[in-house]
């Protein structure tokens, strides 16, 4: 296993990678039920999209920990299926089974991207400052995800975003906010686990709550219904529309896996001397074989979740981590009545808490000099007030060029930078003119 995973070298140890694995999977099981439930308004089957997400998310997670040796889980991505569905079906009145043969496309042309070192070329060019910002801005962005999912931040209060008052009518806050002061304190005791600990606990807690329900016929066990198999549509796959479409999953998935990537790679220092991060190819080739896993299966863009970084945040350093999460992810098919018993509120502190780990980065950037610090600020800004990673990575890099061009400092912006911020600025005016 040493051997394999380089356990002892890279400082962690089998019940570290463990623990973490199970803290990632945990935060991020939602979408085992959020993603039927997207894909369902395109006329999809609920329980066929679960076991689709489940074993999409499995495969891809294990090919990341075999040839990346990395702790990140993938599955299908929020606000990629969310595109699927209301914009592509309901929007544009196109066939789930349209959108499916786009996202298929996509995968296979993400595995020539990055058989050939294209996307490793792209994320390698993004200066070191960026990197940072990114990290930082990740964890704000979870942040807000947890208090969102929590019920603590809410738009209701009177003013754009606030925190709600913590009274029995937002018991769903309070569960999250003892959870979170319970985290806190047994990271502060060095208590191994901690994160994962704290799920649990939340979860007993919010059973006297109301905010963990147990249902009187619940049974543990569940048959995993059949998936979808390759059910494409290859007629208008020349058309303009379907151009459109596969150009946006491939901005969107692009940038939020590398993003994903560098915010993991930042917490657990999984960089090479040169700031780069490790076994980027296989992390991305993992990526591209789970979205072409995903859309024989019937579900959306697979991609590499950001609550991954809960799981370093738990100790998580290899790939162990990934083949525990991959593990519970096929354990969930048949499980599933058990870990849906896992409310929001309980997985909630995780990720809020995660969100000061990844804040450490912000110290190593300097603000003092203004083309560093300004677009280094703009990443960090966007991604939470955005909700989205790949729209922070995308007016920062913007920003970065022209605080450059600015302050006569051209020369320092890498080519592909400039290429990259020249293709942000074109996909910018093509949104504002479709």
């Amino acid at each position: 296993m040493e051997k394999l995973f380089k356990i002892k070298e890279r400082g962690s140890t089998v019940g570290k990678e463990i623990a973490g694995g199970i803290t990632t999977f945990l935060a991020m099981a939602y979408i085992l039920a959020v993603n039927p439930g997207i894909l369902s308004g395109s006329g999809m089957e609920f329980n066929s999209v679960f076991t689709a997400t489940a074993i999409s998310a499995a495969i891809a997670t294990l090919v990341m920990a075999f040839v990346a040796n990395l702790p990140v889980a993938l599955a299908p991505g929020l606000g990629l299926n969310a595109f699927f569905t209301y914009s592509v079906v309901l929007g544009m009145g196109c066939t789930w089974q349209f959108a499916l043969t786009a996202v298929f496309v996509e995968g296979l042309i993400f595995i020539l991207l990055s058989v050939f070192g294209i996307r490793e070329a792209i994320i390698n060019s993004i200066p070191a400052t960026m990197k940072k910002a990114v990290s930082v801005g990740i964890g704000l962005f979870i942040t807000i995800i947890g208090l969102v999912n929590a019920g603590i931040c809410s738009t209701d209060t009177g003013t754009f975003v606030g925190f709600v008052n913590f009274n029995i009518s937002h018991s769903s806050a309070i569960v999250a906010a003892l959870g979170l002061l319970i985290t806190i304190v047994l990271y502060v005791l060095n208590v191994p686990g901690s994160i994962l600990i704290g799920v649990i606990v939340t979860t007993i807690i919010g059973i006297p709550f109301g905010v963990t329900t147990i249902p009187e016929d619940f049974k543990p066990f569940a048959t995993p219904a059949a998936p979808y198999l390759f059910k494409f549509e290859w007629g208008n796959v020349l058309s303009l529309k379907f151009v459109v479409v596969l150009i946006t999953f491939l901005f969107t998935d692009m940038f939020d896996t590398l993003g994903t990537l560098m915010g993991v790679a930042e917490q657990a220092d999984l960089k090479d001397e040169k700031g780069n991060i490790k076994n980027v190819k296989g992390a991305l080739m993992a990526d591209s074989i789970g979205t072409v896993v995903g859309a024989c299966l019937g579900t959306s863009t697979v991609t590499s979740f950001v609550e991954s970084c809960s799981g370093v945040a738990a100790g998580a350093k290899t790939g162990l981590a990934s083949v525990t999460t991959a593990v519970l992810f096929l354990v969930a098919l048949f499980l599933n009545p058990l870990f849906a018993l896992i409310p929001a509120a309980a997985t909630a502190p995780a990720l809020i808490f995660v969100g000061y780990l990844m804040m450490k980065s912000v110290k190593t950037i300097d603000f003092t000099d203004p083309t560093e610090g300004i677009p280094a600020f703009v990443t960090i800004m966007a991604m939470p007030f955005s909700y989205s990673i790949s729209k922070g990575i995308m007016f920062g890099m913007i920003t970065f060029v022209i605080c450059k061009i600015a302050g006569k400092k051209a020369k320092e912006v890498p080519v592909v930078t400039w290429i990259l911020a020249a293709i942000f600025i074109a996909d910018i005016i093509f949104e504002a003119v479709k």
